[in-house]
């Protein structure tokens, strides 16, 4: 893709697509529940992959196999524990609680202490989103979202190493398959029995929408950006989280929640705007095409 357009614009759309996903998921949670919407969602995804770029293991380093089915097994479990959590608290607040997992990665990440600022400021706005002080936050819900958060930072550093390693699409033709077999044992057992074609059918639509088209441009982005600017930058994500809640699920957020998703959004134009990669990630490409 064109480095003509805004690394900035690439993660935007990302995130948009994986909050519409996320929104249209629930709509499969009764038939399937979440971790069996999560494993067919991500088992769709991997035969698109695969239809697009089947790779060729032959050849491929050690070291290198081994972060791309780390990636997989990180994709699987933060899918899962994310719809999972969805299945429990809002959206909205479901992605506030995610994001300290960028969050921290952002913090880890930033040499200049000048761009602690933006982290900082995603916070504020974090716990305004989630209103921690109300107390009546299902814990279980809370802690599948922190699970995801952590898989998620998880996720960053390891997208930035595949896709500075493996040039287009074929490292994900690895590790979305290896997401969906992670999946695939909590899955299974909850969607067994309660699988249609209508099920699949939108499973289908829902793959596009995550993982297909999110993790395509996250890993182009991440070629671009540092993982501390895109970290803080995902802090847009609570925002288009409640967006999403309002307009698929009808979770209108409260003032203080509003104020909350001002204070993101800020924070992560203000980490884009100094978190470009000073380095040329090399055009290695062990992944070839049968």
């Amino acid at each position: 893709m064109s480095t003509r357009v805004p690394a900035w614009s690439l993660a935007v759309a990302a995130m948009l697509s994986v909050q519409l996903g996320a929104a249209f998921s629930t709509n499969l949670f009764s038939s399937v529940g979440p971790a069996g919407t999560s494993w067919l969602r991500l088992s769709m995804g991997a035969l698109i992959f695969l239809a697009i770029r089947r790779p060729r293991l032959r050849g491929v380093p050690r070291h290198d196999m081994l972060i791309v089915l780390a990636l997989g097994v990180a994709t699987g479990l933060l899918t899962t524990a994310f719809l999972s959590a969805v299945d429990r608290i809002p959206l909205g607040t479901a992605v506030a609680i995610e994001f300290l997992g960028p969050l921290g990665v952002a913090v880890a990440r930033s040499h200049d202490r000048r761009l602690l600022v933006w982290p900082a400021l995603a916070l504020a706005g974090v716990l305004l989103l989630t209103e921690p002080w109300r107390g009546d936050i299902d814990p279980i819900g809370v802690g599948l979202a922190a699970l995801s958060g952590a898989c998620w930072a998880t996720y960053i550093v390891l997208t930035q190493q595949v896709g500075d390693r493996f040039s287009g699409l074929g490292g994900l033709s690895i590790t979305i398959p290896v997401a969906a077999c992670t999946a695939a044992l909590i899955g299974v057992p909850q969607a067994w029995g309660h699988i249609t074609w209508q099920v699949l059918a939108a499973a289908l639509g829902l793959a596009l929408l995550l993982p297909v088209i999110p993790f395509s441009l996250e890993l182009i982005a991440l070629r671009r950006l540092t993982t501390a600017a895109f970290g803080t930058l995902m802090a847009l994500e609570p925002a288009l989280g409640v967006a999403a809640g309002v307009a698929i699920l009808g979770q209108v957020p409260q003032a203080l929640q509003v104020v909350g998703v001002a204070l993101v959004v800020t924070a992560g134009i203000g980490a884009e705007r100094n978190g470009h990669r000073d380095d040329d990630p090399p055009a290695f490409e062990p992944l070839g095409t049968a």
